[in-house]
């Protein structure tokens, strides 16, 4: 039995941090994940703890291989995101940051449904204060919406909990699969926070509008729970493998015509989810240590390259390709580590990506699945062109844009919060022999042989004269002033405007009932009034107009009810 809980440091550190100042509370979050980190180091794999809760036992804490790679990868989370954050004086932001961490570290260490549910919102509500902390009308809307869709995966989750814990008597987080009782909906609440196709707008939506600090925090945690969650409940449901593959291809198209390049990134965050997903719907050693293998590396570079964005939003104030470029002139050291971020998502030899992706897609082919190893290979030349050229290209090259001028390097700490997470995007591709022992199958695999870096090699070739030709025939989308629609505008736009323009349909309409229901009413209690002669009293006292016509309706409505 643990002595400390694992989200116990990271929780006590948010709520030290929220009471301290200066450099009191840098300390104590630099100190937080650091000692949340030795307590996990210390967990020996196989522990649990046991509560009795209303009639059913429940695991706070269970210990296993999976679980702590993923406590360990989040603590290595957070740390590099205090220290990215330090410069901040924003108490707001890093209070929440470390609750944040502290509820994804809490939610993998669960062991049972209910226990999940509570860090599942708290997860919800910690990081929706990311997104408002940035304080612009545009993110607070983003934020609410965020919340909205985040607190409805979290009542599903409740709602396929209690039917599973009704029909099997356990409320045990481990295995599940759609045919269980509450399956769908437990399947769908994970669905959510993994970003499945049409129902990933609140990542696209909130994401890029979060503080610059904020998004890299976010880019770490939710998504990654949710995973994780995909692991333990669902390994080997055919169904991801489809969604998987679906998931990978569709931001592509979106990615290459964005303007907002954390936006690019968000989507791009949606296709490396992708490969992770069908990892996980293969369900054979190899495609499960690949998918969780590619959660670790895709938090860490694809960290790296929502801070090197970071960086550039906190000097320059812009976001928009269109707006940016030849910063590499005074920007250099944040230009070369973002290209570190991009060579290691775009999968290129001795850098992270390539030594997790591999699996998954050596796993695809191994199992006969033909159609989604040529659309995993797609995706893969995709996410070269928007995430591993498009990023770098346009921020810190191309044009020289008005704020070459201005420019400068960011605050130290940025640098270095940078330099670790470039540190090990190179480390783990490099030596990718440590990363494999924390993975919960020994499967032998070994990356680097030949015909997986010259595959891999030929594809990047292909993918960079493709993007070359493209710019220089004037073909590739340029980067433009637009807003594109995507799942949201159902939401966002159409919904809104389809009731407002039903509601002003029915205006006249109803202003008919009301006007004649008034005399119809009126009339009657006249000629009860005259009946009785108290007609003064009761149209003095009786309600007309629009709530005589809701409460005959109620009345309707209860005596339909009763006799049916």
């Amino acid at each position: 039995m643990p002595d400390i809980w694992p989200a116990l440091p990271l929780l006590v550190g948010a709520l030290l941090a929220g009471f301290a100042r200066g450099h009191v509370r840098a300390i104590v979050m630099l100190a937080a994940p650091i000692l949340g980190a030795l307590n996990v180091y210390h967990l020996d794999s196989g522990t649990h703890t046991q509560l009795a809760f209303l009639g059913q036992w429940l695991t706070p804490v269970r210990v296993d291989s999976l679980s702590l790679l993923f406590g360990y990868l989040f603590h290595l989370a957070a740390l590099i995101g205090v220290i990215y954050a330090l410069h901040l004086r924003d108490r707001l932001q890093q209070v929440a940051a470390l609750a944040y961490a502290a509820s994804a570290v809490g939610a993998v260490f669960a062991g049972d449904l209910l226990t999940l549910f509570v860090y599942w919102e708290l997860l919800a509500i910690t990081s929706a204060v990311l997104v408002f902390a940035r304080r612009s009308d545009a993110s607070l809307g983003a934020g609410i919406r965020y919340l909205v869709m985040q607190i409805g995966s979290g009542v599903l989750l409740l709602a396929g909990a209690i039917l599973y814990a009704r029909s099997t008597g356990s409320l045990a987080f481990d295995h599940i699969g759609i045919d269980a009782p509450g399956g769908w909906l437990i399947f769908i609440a994970f669905g959510i926070k993994c970003a499945f196709p049409m129902l990933h707008g609140w990542l696209t939506d909130a994401y890029p509008e979060a503080t610059p600090t904020g998004t890299v925090f976010l880019s770490a945690f939710t998504t990654k729970v949710a995973v994780y969650a995909l692991a333990r409940g669902f390994a080997g449901t055919e169904l991801l493998i489809g969604i998987g593959a679906l998931m990978t291809c569709f931001p592509i198209f979106y990615a290459v015509i964005e303007n907002d390049l954390r936006r690019v990134l968000a989507y791009s965050l949606i296709n490396q989810l992708g490969f992770m997903v069908v990892g996980i719907g293969i369900g054979t050693e190899l495609a499960l240590n690949g998918a969780v293998a590619h959660a670790f590396n895709d938090v860490i570079f694809k960290g790296l390259l929502m801070m090197s964005m970071g960086a550039v939003l906190h000097v320059t104030g812009e976001m928009r390709g269109s707006e940016l470029g030849g910063l590499y002139k005074k920007m250099p050291k944040t230009a070369l580590l973002c290209m570190v971020g991009a060579a290691s998502i775009s999968a290129f030899p001795l850098f992270s990506g390539f030594v997790s992706k591999s699996m998954v897609v050596s796993a695809a082919l191994q199992e006969g699945h033909s159609v989604v190893w040529l659309a995993l290979l797609f995706a893969s030349a995709g996410v070269f062109h928007h995430a591993g050229i498009k990023i770098p290209f346009f921020a810190f090259f191309a044009h020289d844009s008005k704020y070459v001028a201005t420019a400068h390097e960011p605050p130290v700490n940025m640098l270095i919060a940078m330099a670790i997470a470039a540190v090990l995007c190179v480390g783990i591709g490099s030596f990718p022999a440590y990363l494999y022992a924390l993975l919960p199958y020994d499967t032998g695999y070994s990356p680097y042989d030949v015909s997986h870096v010259l595959a891999q090699l030929q594809l990047l070739a292909f993918s960079a004269l493709a993007f070359t030709w493209l710019k220089l025939a004037q073909i590739y989308p340029p980067e433009l002033r637009s807003v594109n629609l995507d799942v949201d505008w159902l939401y966002r736009r159409l919904m809104p405007d389809t009731i407002s323009a039903t509601l002003a349909r029915l205006a006249p309409l109803d202003r008919r009932l009301r006007n004649q229901g008034t005399m119809v009413v009126q009339a009657g209690l006249q000629g009860v009034a005259r009946h009785h002669g108290r007609y003064g009293v009761l149209a003095g006292s009786w309600p007309t107009g629009s709530m005589v016509i809701w409460v005959a309706a109620l009345l309707g409505l209860s005596l339909l009810l009763y006799y049916v």
